[in-house]
């Protein structure tokens, strides 16, 4: 089968769950077209399975905001024709949903009959879908769709919650190659940030104000007032500046390393003692199975869809949010017993195992066979 997978290119999970997904496809013997405005940035290898087709968007002056979306369904239009794609599998629903329903219709007047298949991510549902400016499409893109997924239980509930929904949601949840994630610790590399009796906590984000950037500095302000420690704060976002000034109020910024966005996280997870995620909302928590894949517990919120991923007590602890003291309690807990320390690093790694790519990868199949299967019946 040939797929087009339209995404964001970006270290977001949506990006980069849908370019996990598409190579893990190719190494099963479909033939993968990448479409978006760059190649993604967790897409190291093209090969005669997987390509990738850049969306250009000319620069008018009649335009204020280059219309994107039309220049995407465009580009899917001309590479179904070109290429002979047979389903699309597009992340995100804004614009992505959109746009495809748009070339579906085109190529459908050419008498071209392709099955949409769309995957909810969750702020593109929960924050941007449901504004006023764009909820009539999102609704209409999603009830369009030939099938439709969510990342957990939690998403799909919020998207039936805020919008009328004709067509059924199936639950596929995030997904981690295990393969990519080392048994063993770092721990030469760990000395090149903390020393021996140090704990090095962990927070990847793209610092956004859902992510409470100010709690997992003030909750690591707290620990390392008990226990002597460094945070690795990964990523990118408005939140971040904000985040520094903060540290250096509180006269911690020697013991907080800011790395921006990099290839680099499974290196840092692997020599983290703890993973912080005090989110006000999560559709899933893809950063925290990652940090699950690498041994590393986590303290997280319990909001969204963070309970369904991080087991209370067992891969970690979880809080309400905002409720910082409980979460440094939480972390003191883990972190003060060497043995309750690794026996949560275990915990970790066995419930990561549970959403392994090789498991749930499948569930996508059955999903594009059965979109397959309803357009040929139209």
């Amino acid at each position: 089968m040939k797929i087009g997978i339209v995404c964001y290119p970006t270290f977001g999970g949506s990006g980069v769950l849908a370019t996990e997904l598409g190579i893990e496809l190719s190494k099963k013997g479909y033939e993968i077209h990448f479409i978006t405005y760059n190649q993604p940035v967790k897409l190291e290898l093209l090969s005669n399975k997987v390509h990738y087709h850049e969306v250009m968007v000319p620069d008018y002056p009649l335009f204020h905001y280059q219309p994107y979306e039309l220049a995407l369904s465009t580009k899917v239009v001309d590479m179904v024709k070109k290429h002979e794609i047979e389903l699309l599998h597009v992340h995100y629903a804004i614009p992505h949903a959109y746009a495809a329903y748009m070339a579906k219709n085109m190529l459908k007047h050419e008498g071209i009959n392709i099955p949409v298949v769309t995957t909810l991510h969750g702020t593109d549902i929960t924050l941007v879908g449901s504004h006023p400016s764009y909820k009539a499409a999102v609704e209409f893109s999603i009830n369009k769709s030939d099938a439709v997924t969510a990342v957990s239980e939690s998403l799909k509930r919020d998207t039936e919650e805020l919008f009328s929904i004709d067509t059924n949601i199936e639950v596929i949840p995030n997904f981690i190659n295990l393969e990519k994630y080392p048994l063993e610790r770092k721990e030469k590399t760990r000395s090149i940030v903390a020393e021996n009796d140090e704990k090095v906590i962990c927070h990847i984000s793209n610092f956004r104000e859902v992510k409470r950037i100010d709690d997992v500095i003030n909750i690591f302000h707290n620990i390392n007032k008990k226990i002597p420690s460094k945070l690795m704060m990964v990523g990118e976002g408005p939140e971040k500046a904000n985040a520094e000034k903060l540290c250096k109020k509180l006269k911690i910024k020697d013991n907080v390393f800011f790395f921006g966005n990099t290839n680099e996280t499974i290196n840092i997870l692997t020599f983290s003692d703890l993973f912080l995620l005090p989110s006000s909302t999560e559709s899933f928590g893809l950063a925290a199975l990652e940090a699950m894949a690498s041994f590393v517990p986590v303290i997280s919120t319990n909001a969204g869809g963070l309970p369904e991923v991080n087991i209370n007590g067992v891969s970690g602890y979880m809080s309400n949010v905002g409720d910082i003291d409980d979460m440094v309690n939480n972390s003191l807990k883990i972190l003060s017993n060497h043995k309750v320390n690794n026996e949560f690093k275990e915990n970790a790694r066995k419930q990561a195992e549970k959403y392994n790519i090789h498991k749930i990868v499948p569930f996508y199949e059955s999903i594009y066979i059965a979109a397959m299967n309803k357009v040929n019946k139209q």
